[in-house]
């Protein structure tokens, strides 16, 4: 099975001349369709920066990306805008909101984008907002919802869709231990039940314990890549 996700040699560095920090080096990774797996490590690890090198947010310094199929270091802004429209998925630790939009209007946001019918985009927005566990909440705005549920319509954006898989950088570090808990319950349902194929970095060991895959980072290099049975 062709790999969802394909990382060769991938190094990023920040700064210049004397004072260079090596984020990342020459990392190699694949993910298969429908994984489940954490990517961890110290802080300074690299994972966020693996996780923006991924979705095209950052721009390796060497090596080669390729998502669904194709290759992310050599395409346009515009072409990476298109890929992240259509094929990926982004949560970040932050939600990313529109303040102004309702959670109905924030979940349909990507649709809207790619040009979906209303009634298309009505149904798919309400079936994945209830499937979130935010039924009854589309016309509520983001500060009138939790940091859970903010979190929650994140994903549902994330999701709707359909992307090649789900990037999420720290999706839990904002919200207390039961609603990452929950999240996390989530996040497995929807990998489950729709296939949806998920990367997210964590710190959190029991958010770590519960993925099927874990990428440990030291020093922007893997350390263990497999299940995690090492915690």
């Amino acid at each position: 099975m062709e790999p969802v996700v394909k990382l060769e040699g991938v190094t990023k560095d920040y700064g210049k001349g004397n004072v260079v920090v090596h984020a990342l080096r020459g990392v190699d990774l694949e993910l298969e369709k429908g994984s489940f797996a954490a990517v961890s490590g110290p802080s300074g690890s690299g994972k966020t920066t693996l996780i923006n090198v991924v979705s095209g947010l950052d721009t390796p310094t060497s090596g080669k990306v390729v998502v669904d199929g194709r290759e992310v270091t050599a395409m346009s802004r515009s072409e990476l805008s298109r890929l992240r429209l259509y094929r990926i998925g982004l949560v970040f630790q932050a939600y990313n909101l529109f303040p102004v939009l309702t959670a109905y209007e924030n979940a349909e946001y990507v649709l809207l984008l790619q040009g979906v019918s209303a009634a298309v985009r009505r149904e798919k927005v309400m079936e994945l907002l209830k499937q979130v566990g935010l039924e009854g909440m589309e016309n509520r705005f983001p500060r009138e919802l939790s940091g859970g549920q903010q979190q929650r319509v994140a994903i549902a954006r994330a999701l709707a869709a359909e992307p090649a898989f789900v990037l999420a950088d720290e999706p839990t570090a904002h919200v207390d231990s039961k609603t990452a808990s929950a999240l996390l319950d989530l996040m497995v349902k929807l990998n489950e039940e729709r296939g949806a194929t998920f990367l997210f970095s964590t710190h959190d060991h029991d958010v770590m314990k519960r993925a099927k895959r874990l990428i440990l980072l030291t020093d922007g290099m893997i350390d263990h890549n497999g299940i995690p049975d090492i915690l």
